[in-house]
């Protein structure tokens, strides 16, 4: 029979048929929209059985009630389902910022970071709507693909609702056990030494829905490559994954639910093959240490839980969430190689506990008007224990003694508190506005405030089309986290002196932003998606990794300008789902005002005087994905496709700093998946980088770049799965 698919607050295209279930691909939407014939038919649930429980209606119209607190209207919202996730290559075994870089306007970056719309990082992570409060590792790595039933992309002049992180909002909502009882054990691997069990379950019992995931993940491909290889050296991780979702349903009014989820990943950092030290340093007559045999080490362990609980009262909508996160990084370095080589070596400890509530509600004031308001307070405390080895040495930088370690601690604790009202109006039929403001105050390193104004047109002239418009004053404090407390005066006459002395805390970055965009349907088989978008930044807000811990620090551009244009092309009918994404960006810093103590004087220097492009700006981005599915004969139940990512290169040190960009690369993948109806088993092979092409992402120059990068070479993977 046909099955449900997602079409709540995106346009999505789907297919569906008899055994085939339903899925979506990447799709743009900038606001609610009139789902086409084939989508409504399939969005359409079958007719309950007579014995069906009435709590499972309940729960699925909650669940609808909780979605009318938060609306993107006249945003950018770019929309994935389960079915689609297990339609690319790798499905739910990859990592939640791959499955992200599918959408239009992702940036890839190393160690799993992503840029949106060329914002550094910027995301803020919801489930349920509810917000999880961001800390020291990427959320992107720290979520698994197999807790989602959906999620979108939210991004552009986005409604007051959303704040702080304002490059965007991934919103997911969790799979639950509200339609049928039953889940998955798998196993998954290949390549790079790769091997993934896994295993989830959703149910429900009387009022109680629940889901359960949890999974574990080994290979020799932890973080991104320094030398290309297909086998880095020394780059083995274990990561396991755990996630649970309960929601209790105490009437036809009222539901409580839990979320929770822990992550905890060690990596070995990777090393350069056959290189020697050159400063000329020496550790107790030792002079001379092979970069292979480097040991170093990361951990990074994040948990993080909400407590909800969801009220209807006719017009009145109200959800209130105690929020908590606990995030650590745990960095172990190589003593005497790194002393040798880079004549320092850190052992570095940060740890940040997150406490917040968020109470949000929408009512109904008449048929043209829906009000919204919410309440967000956040409490950070976080705690900083390094111990920095160094040389002692003259004012020629030579060496004067053996190493010594310089001990700093420190902690402290910031607010954030946010306020919001909103009006989503119709005053004409085809017509929606939505403005309202938003008052953030931020008390950390500093104490800063802003009020935002918001307003967001969307018209729809014609069936089909969609049109719409806004502007966003947005307030983005930097990441209290990230935000160090070193004192660069206890690493003066050492060999770990900064290049500079001068350390002004970094500042809240403030934007004036504006975005227009076109949706247009061609027919009931391809949608058209165009999207501009205009920001003019005070205190622009980066982020560069100054030292060997993966850990990276926050600084401000006083001026930035970013501005793009993105396209998409979807595009289904029958068996056939295609989807095509391209967008050019530029963004531009000038005069670095905060965290200047790890830049060369000389850039500085430049910087001050001119615009620069920042280090992760990518001139044109791309992706593309085709799948196939086979609903007849022989080969019914098999699955073929295969998606692509085209980037133009970041940047690097040119004649002037970020003067020149990387090569661009494009990376093909493939899948090919059978399900196997009677025994409830799936099996599935992937191909990562069909062409074994060779590409950077870093090649280790530009402002704040670490190491160098490469994307993952050709990788051919298998997998098994068996219902339960």
């Amino acid at each position: 029979m046909t099955k449900r698919v997602w079409l709540l607050g995106v346009s999505v295209l789907a297919w569906a048929g008899s055994s085939a279930g339903a899925t979506a691909v990447a799709s743009s939407a900038p606001s609610r929209k009139t789902p086409s014939p084939a989508a409504k038919q399939a969005e359409a649930p079958a007719p309950a059985p007579a014995e069906a429980p009435v709590i499972i209606v309940t729960g699925s119209r909650l669940s609808a009630d909780r979605a009318t607190v938060r609306d993107s209207i006249g945003a950018t919202s770019y929309g994935i389902d389960k079915a689609a996730i297990e339609a690319l290559p790798g499905g739910s075994d990859q990592g939640l910022n791959q499955l992200v870089l599918q959408l239009p306007g992702v940036v890839q970056d190393g160690f799993g970071q992503l840029h949106v719309r060329d914002d550094h990082n910027g995301l803020q992570y919801r489930i349920n709507g509810t917000i999880l409060p961001e800390g020291l590792s990427l959320f992107g790595q720290a979520l698994s693909p197999r807790l989602i039933d959906s999620f979108a992309l939210i991004t552009g002049a986005m409604p007051a609702q959303y704040g702080l992180d304002t490059a965007g909002v991934i919103d997911i909502t969790t799979r639950s056990g509200r339609i049928a009882n039953g889940g998955a054990i798998s196993l998954y691997g290949g390549s790079h030494d790769t091997i993934m069990p896994s295993i989830d379950y959703a149910g429900s019992t009387g009022a109680t829905d629940y889901f359960l995931s949890a999974s574990y993940r080994h290979d020799a491909l932890g973080i991104d490559s320094v030398d290309g290889s297909s086998n880095p050296l020394h780059d083995k991780t274990d990561q396991e994954y755990l996630f649970g979702y309960v929601d209790h349903a105490l009437g036809d009014s009222d539901r409580i639910s839990f979320l929770g989820g822990f992550s905890n990943q060690w990596f070995q950092i990777p090393n350069p093959r056959g290189l020697h030290p050159t400063l000329g340093f020496n550790v107790d007559g030792q002079t001379d240490y092979l970069s292979d045999d480097l040991d170093e080490r990361q951990l990074e362990r994040t948990g993080f839980g909400a407590l909800s609980w969801l009220h209807n009262a006719g017009p009145l909508t109200w959800q209130t969430s105690l929020l908590a996160r606990y995030s650590l990084l745990d960095y172990h370095p190589d003593i005497t190689g790194e002393l040798l080589f880079n004549g320092q070596a850190q052992r570095a400890r940060r740890k940040d506990l997150n406490l917040g509530l968020q109470s949000e509600a929408s009512y109904q004031l008449s048929d043209t008007h829906t009000i919204r308001a919410g309440i967000v307070i956040q409490r950070d405390h976080a705690t900083s224990d390094t111990t920095t080895y160094a040389f002692p040495v003259d004012a020629a930088g030579k060496q004067t003694g053996q190493p010594i370690a310089i001990v700093d601690r420190g902690a402290r604790t910031g607010w954030t508190y946010s306020l919001y009202l909103e009006d989503e109006w119709k005053p004409i039929e085809g017509v929606t506005v939505n403005f309202g403001g938003r008052f953030d105050r931020y008390t950390g390193y500093r104490t800063e405030q802003q009020f935002s104004p918001r307003v967001n047109m969307v018209w729809k002239p014609a069936e089909g089309t969609t049109l719409h418009a806004g502007y966003a004053r947005y307030f983005s404090p930097p990441p209290f986290e990230l935000v160090g407390g070193a004192s660069i005066a206890q690493l003066a006459g050492t060999s770990a002196a900064a290049p500079g002395t001068l350390d002004t805390t970094p500042y809240a970055e403030r934007q004036n932003y504006w975005d227009i965009g076109l949706e247009q349907r061609i027919g009931s088989a391809i949608t058209l998606t165009l999207d501009g978008y205009y920001r003019r930044s005070r205190n622009l807000l980066d982020e560069g990794q100054f030292g060997a811990p993966i850990i990276l620090t926050p600084f401000n551009y006083k001026y930035g300008r970013i501005q793009g244009i993105e396209a998409s092309l979807n595009y289904a009918r029958g068996p056939w789902m295609a989807y095509a994404n391209f967008a050019v960006a530029k963004a531009m810093g000038k005069d670095i005002v905060s965290s200047q103590f790890a830049f060369d004087p000389d850039e500085l220097a430049y910087i001050r005087d001119h615009y620069i492009h920042l280090d992760h700006d990518q001139t044109y981005t791309a992706s593309a994905g085709l799948t196939y599915y086979v609903r007849y004969g022989a080969l019914a139940g098999t699955k073929l496709g295969g998606d692509m990512l085209y980037g133009s290169g970041l940047r690097r040190e040119g004649d002037v700093p970020n003067g020149d960009h990387l090569p661009g690369y494009a990376q093909f993948n493939l899948t090919a998946s059978h399900k196997f109806d009677r025994p409830g088993i799936e099996v599935r092979l992937d191909v990562v980088n069909l062409f074994d092409h060779k590409y950077e992402i870093r090649d280790g120059s530009g402002i704040g770049v670490g190491a160098p990068q490469y994307g993952p070479r050709r990788g051919i993977f298998l997998g098994i799965m068996k219902d339960i």
